[in-house]
C-alpha cells in the first residue's frame, strides 16, 4: 500500500504489474542491471585490451552505484526496511545473485561451475559491504564508495588467487 501510494498508483494498478513487493524489488534490480549492462564502455567489452578483470569489475560496478544514485531515497529506504524484515532481505538474495553473475559476465569473468558460483557469491558479499559505504557515501564523486569498492576487489583478488580460482 506505501508503495502505491508514493508512485501514485493505486493498488490495483500495482497488482495489475506486481504480486508483492519482492517482485517489485526484483524488477528494479533487473532496471538496475540492464541500464548498467547497457552503458558498458566498448573497452570492457573488449576482451583483447589490457584492463584486468578487476579493474573492468571496478568500473562495471562504480556504474551500478552511479545509477543507483538515481533511486537513493528508495534504495535507502528499501534497506532500512531489511532491518525491520529480514524475510524480506533473505527473499531478496537470489535477484542479487543473479544481479551479480550478470555483473561478472559483464567483466568477462567466468560464473559457471563451482567455481563460478563461489565467484557470485563473494562478489554479492562485496557488494553488500560497499553498499552499505554508498548509503552513507553523499559525495557527487562517490569516493568513499570507490575506494572502499577498490581495497574490497582488491582483498577478494588477493582470496581468489590464494584458492586457485
Amino acid at each position: 500500500r506505501d508503495i502505491a501510494e508514493k508512485s501514485g498508483l493505486s493498488l490495483a494498478d500495482l497488482r495489475q504489474d506486481f504480486d508483492d513487493k519482492y517482485e517489485i524489488l526484483a524488477c528494479l534490480g533487473r532496471l538496475i542491471d540492464t541500464r548498467v549492462l547497457q552503458s558498458v564502455s566498448d573497452s570492457t567489452r573488449d576482451e583483447n585490451n589490457n584492463i584486468t578483470e578487476r579493474d573492468r569489475l571496478f568500473e562495471i560496478l562504480m556504474d551500478r552505484f552511479d545509477k543507483l544514485n538515481d533511486y537513493r531515497d528508495g534504495i535507502i529506504a528499501i534497506l532500512e526496511s531489511f532491518k525491520y524484515d529480514p524475510k524480506q532481505a533473505l527473499m531478496s538474495l537470489p535477484h542479487l545473485f543473479k544481479s551479480m553473475a550478470w555483473m561478472l559476465e559483464a567483466a568477462h569473468i567466468e560464473t559457471t561451475g563451482i567455481k563460478g558460483a563461489a565467484k557470485i557469491a563473494g562478489l554479492t558479499g562485496v557488494y553488500l559491504k560497499i553498499l552499505m559505504v554508498w548509503k552513507d557515501d553523499t559525495s557527487p564523486d562517490l569516493s568513499k564508495t570507490m575506494s572502499s569498492l577498490d581495497k574490497a576487489l582488491e582483498r577478494i583478488e588477493k582470496t581468489a588467487l590464494t584458492l586457485g580460482f
